[in-house]
């Protein structure tokens, strides 16, 4: 589907008005396979909601939850948050950028797997906590991060 006939499609869900801006891009970026914006499709919203080019994308680089670059297709968060911290998370952190030879906000150059960390996964008891894929893997060490990479893979 072109970028024009998708910005289209999802502008005429939400009847061409410009106030779900939001949800638009939420949508878009839902139905890409590397969950980003391509900037096509930014202008192409634009042109469909009749608004500036540059309004859009002050939307998409306002909200985290934006991409404008791909993601990988398996995405790793790592929660770094206060009981995760202190429960070691930096070195899992160090451990999974070694294993994935990224860095935090990175993709692989095979878009398999993208790293964030985030400020809480609300599983507290666990720490260190990563969620990929909506999988929530606790109590991680360094060496099993291998054999949970491997699963995904």
């Amino acid at each position: 589907m072109s970028a024009e006939s998708l910005s289209r499609e999802v502008a005429a869900l939400y009847d061409n008005n410009s106030a779900n801006i939001i949800a638009m891009l939420q949508e878009i970026q839902s139905r890409n396979k590397n969950r980003y914006l391509p900037r096509p499709e930014l202008e192409a919203l634009a042109a469909c909601l009749e608004i500036p080019v540059s309004k859009v994308y002050r939307i998409a680089t306002f909200f985290k939850a934006f991409n404008l670059e791909p993601k990988g297709e398996h995405m790793v968060s790592l929660c770094v948050g206060t009981a995760c911290h202190v429960r070691g998370a930096a070195k899992i952190l160090t451990a999974l950028e070694g294993e994935l030879g990224i860095v935090d906000g990175g993709t692989t150059s095979d878009l398999k797997f993208s790293i964030e960390t985030v400020n809480c996964v609300g599983a507290c008891a666990l720490g260190p906590v990563a969620v990929i894929d909506e999988e929530y893997f606790g109590e991680l060490e360094g060496d099993k991060l291998p054999e949970i990479l491997n699963r995904f893979r």
